[in-house]
C-alpha cells in the first residue's frame, strides 16, 4: 500500500510538473507571437508601398481561395460604376430630350443622358420608339431608380421583379433591378412582350400598367402617349412647356 501511495504521489507531482511546463511554454510562444505581431504592424505602418502591395495579394487570394467579389472595394474607380453621360457628347435630338427633361424632372442632365441613350439604343431591339420607352419611366418612376409600388414594382419602369425574376437572371439577379440601365432593358422587354400578347400599344400598356382585367387604367395610357409626345416635339426642337398648364 505504501509503495502504491509512492506511485501516485509521484504520477501527481509528475503531471504538475508537465502542466506547469507547458503554461510557461505556450505563454512564451503567445508573447513572442504578440511581439511579433507588434513589430510587423510598425513596418507596415512606415511603409505604405509594402503595405498597399500586401493588400492587393491577400485580396487576390480571397477571390481565388472564396470567389468573393470585391468590385466595390477602394481600389475600384466609382466612375466606372457610374449612369452618367456628357449631354455634349448626344446627338443633338438626344441632348433635347435629356435637357428637357432634366429640367421637368429634376433630374442631374448626366444620368438621364445616359438613358436616354440606352432608349435609343434598346428601342429598335425590341421595336419601340426610344420615346415610348422614356415616356413610361417618366409616368411609373419619374426617374427614380429605387422607387417601389405597394405591388412590389421596382425600379425606373416598375418591373414586377417577383413576376419576371428570370429576365434579371443575366444580369447577376434580382438587386439588378435597382440597377438603371438594366431595368430600362427589362422593361423594354416586358412591354414588348405585353404589347405582342395584347395586339396592340394601347392593350400592351394596360397590361403593363396592371389593368388588362379590369379595364380601368386610371388614365395611365393618356399620361404616357401625352408625354411620349412632348418627347417627341423636344428631339424635334420644339420649344415644350415643363410644368403642363391648369385647365380653367
Amino acid at each position: 500500500m505504501k509503495v502504491l501511495q509512492t506511485v501516485l504521489h509521484g504520477a501527481r507531482v509528475f503531471a504538475l510538473d508537465v502542466g506547469q511546463g507547458f503554461f510557461l511554454i505556450t505563454h512564451s510562444g503567445l508573447a513572442l507571437l504578440g511581439l511579433g505581431v507588434f513589430c510587423f504592424m510598425i513596418i507596415f505602418s512606415a511603409k505604405p508601398d509594402l503595405r498597399s502591395s500586401a493588400e492587393v495579394e491577400l485580396i487576390d487570394w480571397l477571390q481565388t481561395r472564396h470567389g468573393l467579389d470585391f468590385s466595390f472595394s477602394s481600389n475600384t474607380e466609382a466612375i466606372d460604376r457610374a449612369t452618367a453621360a456628357d449631354p455634349e457628347d448626344l446627338p443633338k435630338d438626344q441632348a433635347n430630350i435629356a435637357f428637357w427633361l432634366s429640367r421637368k424632372y429634376r433630374v442631374a442632365p448626366e444620368p438621364l443622358s445616359a438613358l436616354v441613350a440606352e432608349a435609343y439604343e434598346v428601342g429598335p431591339k425590341y421595336k419601340l420608339e426610344p420615346s415610348l420607352i422614356l415616356a413610361v419611366m417618366a409616368v411609373e418612376s419619374s426617374f427614380n431608380p429605387f422607387a417601389q409600388s405597394n405591388a412590389g414594382a421596382q425600379g425606373l419602369m416598375q418591373v414586377r421583379t417577383n413576376v419576371h425574376s428570370d429576365k434579371y437572371d443575366d444580369y447577376g439577379g434580382d438587386f439588378a433591378a435597382f440597377d438603371p440601365v438594366t431595368n430600362l432593358r427589362v422593361g423594354a422587354q416586358v412591354l414588348r412582350e405585353a404589347i405582342d400578347r395584347n395586339g396592340s400599344l394601347e392593350a400592351g400598356l394596360r397590361q403593363y400598367v396592371g389593368a388588362a382585367i379590369s379595364g380601368e387604367d386610371g388614365g395611365y395610357i393618356n399620361k404616357v402617349l401625352a408625354e411620349q409626345q412632348r418627347i417627341k416635339d423636344v428631339a424635334n426642337g420644339k420649344r415644350v412647356l415643363t410644368i403642363e398648364p391648369i385647365n380653367p
